[in-house]
Protein backbone atom coordinates (compact mmCIF):
# COMPACT_ATOMS: atom_id res chain seq x y z
CA UNK A 1 0.00 0.00 0.00
CA UNK A 2 1.69 3.21 -1.09
CA UNK A 3 0.72 5.63 1.97
CA UNK A 4 0.80 9.04 -0.01
CA UNK A 5 -0.52 10.37 -3.43
CA UNK A 6 1.41 12.16 -5.79
CA UNK A 7 -1.30 14.68 -5.56
CA UNK A 8 -0.80 14.97 -1.61
CA UNK A 9 3.06 15.19 -2.41
CA UNK A 10 2.11 18.45 -4.30
CA UNK A 11 0.01 19.43 -1.60
CA UNK A 12 3.07 19.53 1.17
CA UNK A 13 5.25 19.56 -1.43
CA UNK A 14 7.25 23.06 -1.95
CA UNK A 15 10.01 20.92 -4.18
CA UNK A 16 9.50 20.64 -8.41
CA UNK A 17 9.74 16.72 -8.34
CA UNK A 18 8.40 14.99 -11.05
CA UNK A 19 5.92 12.39 -10.44
CA UNK A 20 8.46 9.24 -11.89
CA UNK A 21 11.10 10.34 -9.21
CA UNK A 22 7.96 10.60 -6.40
CA UNK A 23 7.58 6.64 -7.46
CA UNK A 24 11.30 6.26 -7.33
CA UNK A 25 11.51 7.80 -3.91
CA UNK A 26 8.53 6.46 -2.72
CA UNK A 27 9.01 3.00 -1.57
CA UNK A 28 12.71 3.63 0.08
CA UNK A 29 11.37 6.86 1.56
CA UNK A 30 8.12 4.74 3.61
CA UNK A 31 10.94 1.80 4.49
CA UNK A 32 12.46 4.71 6.29
CA UNK A 33 9.29 5.88 7.95
CA UNK A 34 8.20 1.92 8.54
CA UNK A 35 11.40 1.68 10.45
CA UNK A 36 11.14 4.23 12.39
CA UNK A 37 7.49 4.24 13.67
CA UNK A 38 8.13 0.27 14.28
CA UNK A 39 5.60 -0.43 11.14
CA UNK A 40 2.81 1.58 12.77
CA UNK A 41 0.77 1.60 9.28
CA UNK A 42 1.65 -1.95 8.35
CA UNK A 43 -0.42 -2.98 11.52
CA UNK A 44 -3.07 -0.90 11.51
CA UNK A 45 -5.30 0.88 8.90
CA UNK A 46 -4.49 4.45 7.79
CA UNK A 47 -7.76 4.75 6.74
CA UNK A 48 -9.56 4.84 10.33
CA UNK A 49 -6.81 6.29 12.48
CA UNK A 50 -6.89 9.16 13.82
CA UNK A 51 -6.70 11.76 10.75
CA UNK A 52 -4.61 14.65 12.31
CA UNK A 53 -1.47 11.49 12.96
CA UNK A 54 -2.22 10.33 9.13
CA UNK A 55 -1.47 14.08 8.02
CA UNK A 56 1.20 13.79 10.13
CA UNK A 57 3.01 10.79 8.95
CA UNK A 58 1.87 11.98 5.14
CA UNK A 59 4.15 15.55 5.86
CA UNK A 60 6.82 13.67 7.31
CA UNK A 61 6.99 10.85 4.35
CA UNK A 62 6.80 14.17 2.12
CA UNK A 63 10.03 15.67 3.99
CA UNK A 64 11.87 12.54 3.51
CA UNK A 65 11.21 12.54 -0.01
CA UNK A 66 12.17 15.51 -0.27
CA UNK A 67 15.16 15.12 1.89
CA UNK A 68 16.53 12.45 -0.67
CA UNK A 69 16.22 14.39 -3.69
CA UNK A 70 17.79 16.98 -2.52
CA UNK A 71 20.97 14.70 -1.50
CA UNK A 72 20.45 13.08 -4.77
CA UNK A 73 20.63 9.52 -2.96
CA UNK A 74 18.27 7.60 -1.09
CA UNK A 75 21.02 4.96 0.86
CA UNK A 76 23.10 5.57 3.80
CA UNK A 77 26.27 4.52 1.91
CA UNK A 78 24.95 6.82 -1.41
CA UNK A 79 24.18 9.57 0.89
CA UNK A 80 28.03 9.50 2.92
CA UNK A 81 29.96 8.47 -0.44
CA UNK A 82 29.89 12.10 -1.85
CA UNK A 83 33.43 12.97 -2.07
CA UNK A 84 33.90 16.30 0.22
CA UNK A 85 36.60 18.29 -2.15
CA UNK A 86 37.79 17.96 -5.83
CA UNK A 87 40.30 19.20 -8.04
CA UNK A 88 40.64 20.05 -11.47
CA UNK A 89 43.73 21.79 -12.63
CA UNK A 90 44.13 24.73 -10.64
CA UNK A 91 40.33 24.67 -9.24
CA UNK A 92 39.32 23.12 -6.26
CA UNK A 93 36.36 22.68 -4.96
CA UNK A 94 35.44 21.87 -1.40
CA UNK A 95 31.43 20.69 0.41
CA UNK A 96 31.27 22.49 3.24
CA UNK A 97 29.02 19.82 5.21
CA UNK A 98 27.26 21.22 7.96
CA UNK A 99 27.28 17.59 9.72
CA UNK A 100 31.44 18.20 9.81
CA UNK A 101 32.17 18.82 13.52
CA UNK A 102 36.09 18.36 13.70
CA UNK A 103 38.67 17.85 11.04
CA UNK A 104 37.37 14.56 10.66
CA UNK A 105 33.92 13.83 8.02
CA UNK A 106 31.21 12.99 9.96
CA UNK A 107 28.57 10.66 8.58
CA UNK A 108 25.12 11.78 7.44
CA UNK A 109 21.98 10.50 8.60
CA UNK A 110 19.48 8.23 6.26
CA UNK A 111 16.57 10.21 8.02
CA UNK A 112 16.02 13.44 7.64
CA UNK A 113 15.36 15.56 10.55
CA UNK A 114 12.29 17.37 9.47
CA UNK A 115 10.80 13.94 9.92
CA UNK A 116 10.85 13.98 13.83
CA UNK A 117 9.84 17.51 13.54
CA UNK A 118 6.25 16.13 11.98
CA UNK A 119 6.34 12.89 14.26
CA UNK A 120 7.03 14.13 17.89
CA UNK A 121 3.51 14.33 19.54
CA UNK A 122 2.15 11.55 17.55
CA UNK A 123 2.83 8.64 19.36
CA UNK A 124 4.53 7.17 16.34
CA UNK A 125 8.16 7.38 18.44
CA UNK A 126 7.12 5.75 21.22
CA UNK A 127 9.29 2.75 21.85
CA UNK A 128 7.72 1.82 25.23
CA UNK A 129 6.89 -1.77 26.09
CA UNK A 130 2.60 -1.61 26.72
CA UNK A 131 1.99 -3.11 30.34
CA UNK A 132 -1.50 -5.43 29.79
Amino acid sequence: MDYLTYDEFKEYSTREINEKEFNNLLPKASAVLNSITDHFYVRFDMDIDNGWRVKQFKQALTAQIEYFDILGASSFEEINNAPQSFSAGRTSVTNPSRYKVSDQNESKVLVAEDVYIYLSSTGLLFRGAAVW
